[in-house]
């Protein structure tokens, strides 16, 4: 028997599916609206660009050398200050209260599992972290992690920097408005956000009037409404919606004249790490019984997918509107500090219980990168 997977925005992956770098494709841009110019000189500055130099340096030689596979695939957002303004203008309270979660995809293409040659490959990869950055700058290393309470969907409580960085994200696909999830992460441009690919670009086309809103509560945008200026995501999703590279970036503008992680602070980030490790994830499900008002998490001992993708799980019931949503390792509760390591990607119809998210390795880091290159008008 045929099983589906379909995509919750989370996706939600129907068995035996398809679901659910940079060349920079200039063209058709986002409605979008006018955002600071770039950052104003501050002190922190200095602090973020040496901290910058210093990401640089460490990044391994091979990487940059061994640079065979295509490269991400980019997408002009908002990139003037017009479209910027028009884009935040957009969004409206009530329009986001009524985004609604992108409805479930029918799969196009047999699942491809985790084998012993891919696992072996990824273990065999340079493991590089690159650490968080607290608001205005500077380095935030968490405190070595407890371990983890369990949860498959409480909502968050306690507060710390995940409540900052951790936002909803609202854009226009195929003429309505959707909402997924999304979180700011240390960059040199101080302006990149983590996501899922199908949260930027699903049925063939990049969305339009893409916004980040970290810190979201109850219809509350404490930290204001961050518009995009580029999209970036793998050439993997961007050809085939194949859900084992569902990753994404995507470069905000300033707003006031600051920059994202100058206002929220900037998670960690990370990619070919070891699996089956114990992680935090988070998303602001918008499907029965979530309504999307809230930050959301799942905690426990994370999972290889055993069925069709090379693809890290773990118990969780978020569902829709969660996509993109960050994963964490070494996920400090008391602070709210953490790595990321993946993102809510998919869940398996017949199989509610199981979040999936993609293994970060080179070509979520190609993507990362990508976006480092992108400058903000």
């Amino acid at each position: 028997m045929r099983r589906t997977a379909r995509l919750v925005p989370t996706l939600t992956l129907a068995a035996g599916s398809v679901l659910l770098p940079a060349t920079f494709a200039h063209g058709a841009s986002a409605a979008a609206a006018p955002g600071a110019s770039a950052a104003a000189h501050d002190p922190s500055a200095a602090d973020a660009h040496g901290a910058a130099a210093a990401r640089a340096a460490s990044r391994p030689a091979a990487h940059a050398a061994a640079k065979t596979a295509p490269e991400p695939v980019g997408k002009e957002a908002a990139d003037t200050r017009s479209e910027q303004l028009a884009v935040r203008r957009y969004w409206t309270e009530a329009k986001m209260e009524s985004a609604k979660p992108l409805d479930a995809l029918a799969p196009g293409k047999e699942g491809v599992r985790l084998t012993a040659a891919a696992t072996a490959a990824q273990a065999a990869a340079d493991p590089v972290e690159i650490p968080a950055t607290r608001p205005g700058g500077g380095t935030a290393t968490p405190a070595a992690a407890a371990a983890a309470r369990a949860s498959s969907g409480a909502a968050w409580t306690r507060g710390g920097t995940v409540t900052r960085t951790a936002g909803r994200v609202f854009f226009t696909y195929q003429g309505r408005n959707a909402s997924c999830s999304a979180t700011a992460v240390t960059g040199d441009n101080r302006s990149t956000v983590l996501t899922a690919g199908h949260c930027v670009r699903m049925g063939g086309a990049f969305h339009t009037n893409w916004v980040f809103v970290p810190g979201y509560a109850n219809g509350l945008r404490p930290y204001g409404t961050w518009v995009a200026t580029a999209l970036y995501t793998t050439p993997q999703w961007n050809n085939g919606e194949d859900v084992n590279y569902d990753v994404a970036a995507a470069v905000v503008a300033p707003l006031d004249g600051r920059s994202l992680t100058d206002v929220v602070g900037g998670q960690g980030v990370s990619f070919n790490q070891p699996r089956r490790q114990r992680m935090h994830a988070f998303g602001y499900p918008a499907a029965a019984p979530y309504d999307g008002s809230k930050l959301v998490y799942c905690a426990g001992q994370t999972f290889d997918d055993f069925m069709m993708s090379r693809d890290i799980g773990l118990n969780c019931t978020m569902n829709g509107g969660s996509s993109g949503g960050p994963w964490f390792t070494g996920f400090d509760e008391s602070t709210g500090l953490g790595t990321v390591n993946s993102v809510n990607s998919f869940k398996y119809g017949f199989a509610g219980g199981w979040m999936f998210g993609p293994y970060f390795g080179a070509e979520a880091r190609d993507v990362y990168e990508a976006a480092q290159g992108a400058t903000t008008p």
